[in-house]
């Protein structure tokens, strides 16, 4: 784990429920998860934010567009929103969410749209 910024810490894959579970033993609540998709860098960027009391900490995850993301919808309910959420919004592979909504979270038309806003930007 490389502490980026203050409370900021860049994880990877493996570390990812090793550290949920501790927060959740440890009673930290889960703020959101956050997705993003840099178009320079060519990955996403999937942001943990925990909170207990006045402390805060978030575990940054950087994954390729075609890797698969392990769900942690089994140890927080509520990520099944946002696991949902950045599947449909991102189109990022969230492997086992425990509700998959199937692409039926938002009343859309198109396939991923804030991926595909993007890449449109890349060809104007």
């Amino acid at each position: 784990m490389q502490e980026l910024k203050t409370d900021l810490f860049l994880i990877d894959k493996a570390e990812l429920l090793n550290i949920i579970m501790e927060k959740k033993n440890a009673l930290w609540r889960l703020c959101q998860i956050c997705c993003s998709y840099p178009k320079a860098e060519d990955h996403f960027e999937i942001t943990y934010s925990f909170a207990n009391g006045q402390e805060l900490a978030n575990y940054r995850l950087i994954a390729e567009r075609e890797e698969e993301v392990p769900s942690i919808s089994r140890v927080y309910k509520s990520a099944i929103y946002y696991e949902n959420e950045m599947h449909e919004l991102w189109g990022l592979h969230v492997e086992n969410i425990k509700q998959d909504f199937h692409d039926k979270l938002y009343r859309i038309d198109v396939e991923t749209p804030f991926l595909e806003k993007e890449e449109k930007n890349d060809g104007e």
